[in-house]
């Protein structure tokens, strides 16, 4: 018979009791049994184990070296269980969570937010993978994946969360000692700033050449200037005074609000993509996934309305409208 069968671990409660106490007596006394039935489950654990748990003295019980360290990893493991019943009977939810995100989107408005969740779920910890958009989303290798699309996943589930605008930005001091930047023609005076992982499957100038297609304005050139892989990369290029970037609206608020970037031009333009949580059908079975996701939206809904009183609202349009 396996040693650790279901009446092993009976055995193994009762041994955790007796030398926690060092005591048959008192043992029978917390387990409601009397001390020869202690005694005798004592004894059939130590024939099933092949060592003796413990010395009998005349007046005392004493741990045998074996005993002492089964004691210390049988303690140990009751401890943990009695916590996790007694996390289970609140409701606190623990466990690691796998988070997937775009390194934009996870820089610039997950990170400054993950404190209220670490507050709100301190149990649940959080494996975070910054992975670009152009990487296809795999089952298996996350809990929630936060992505900018156009929403179309096939096999997988998504949450919309916001949608995405643009409009271009640069540092109050670009414009000093050059001529006005009031209209898209005047671009040819400055430096252009690229994302080239605006968004999956995008180009090099895709997000400059949408923004002015839909405000009228396609024959602007903008395949020109420095490009870079990174959002955030882009923006500190803009914000260093190097040139005119795209700014997303959903990850500019701050510079905005301290005016480290302004915007030139009033026309916001939507991108048709919007950040969404993406998650496998039924994950959201698992309390502790759909907590988190539950979370994300609830911090999306306070952005959004947040949001609209740093960016005066313009109305929003999308190329070909």
């Amino acid at each position: 018979m396996h040693p650790l069968n279901s009446q092993t671990h009976a055995w193994l409660k009762v041994f955790a009791v007796s030398a926690r106490h060092m005591s048959f007596t008192r043992a029978g006394e917390e387990l409601h049994v009397t001390t020869g039935a202690i005694s005798q489950q004592i004894k059939q654990l130590e024939e099933r184990l092949g060592f003796k748990l413990f010395r009998r003295l005349p007046r005392q019980l004493e741990l045998t070296e074996e005993g002492r360290r089964l004691a210390a990893v049988v303690d140990e493991a009751y401890q943990s269980v009695g916590m996790e019943v007694r996390r289970l009977r609140s409701g606190v939810m623990s466990g690691t969570l796998k988070l997937r995100s775009v390194p934009s989107f996870l820089a610039k408005w997950l990170m400054p937010r993950l404190p209220r969740l670490q507050a709100r779920f301190p149990d649940i910890e959080l494996q975070v993978v910054a992975e670009d958009s152009n990487i296809s989303l795999r089952d298996g290798e996350f809990d929630l994946a936060l992505d900018l699309n156009d929403g179309h996943y096939p096999g997988l589930s998504i949450t919309p969360l916001m949608d995405e605008v643009i409009f271009p930005v640069c540092s109050p001091g670009l414009l000093r000692g050059k001529p006005p930047l009031q209209r898209p023609e005047d671009l040819a005076w400055y430096p252009l700033l690229h994302d080239v992982t605006a968004w999956r499957g995008s180009h090099d100038h895709a997000e400059w050449e949408h923004y002015l297609k839909a405000i009228d304005a396609p024959h602007v050139n903008v395949r020109r200037g420095y490009t870079f892989n990174r959002n955030q990369l882009t923006m500190e290029a803009a914000i260093s005074g190097m040139g005119v970037a795209i700014a997303r609206q959903t990850l500019i608020t701050n510079e905005l609000q301290t005016g480290a970037l302004i915007s030139p031009f009033a026309e916001r333009v939507a991108t048709g993509k919007r950040y969404g949580i993406v998650h496998t059908q039924g994950a959201l079975d698992d309390r502790r996934v759909k907590a988190v996701h539950d979370w994300l939206v609830e911090e999306a809904r306070r952005a959004s309305s947040g949001q609209n009183a740093l960016v005066p609202p313009v109305a929003s349009r999308e190329a070909g409208s």
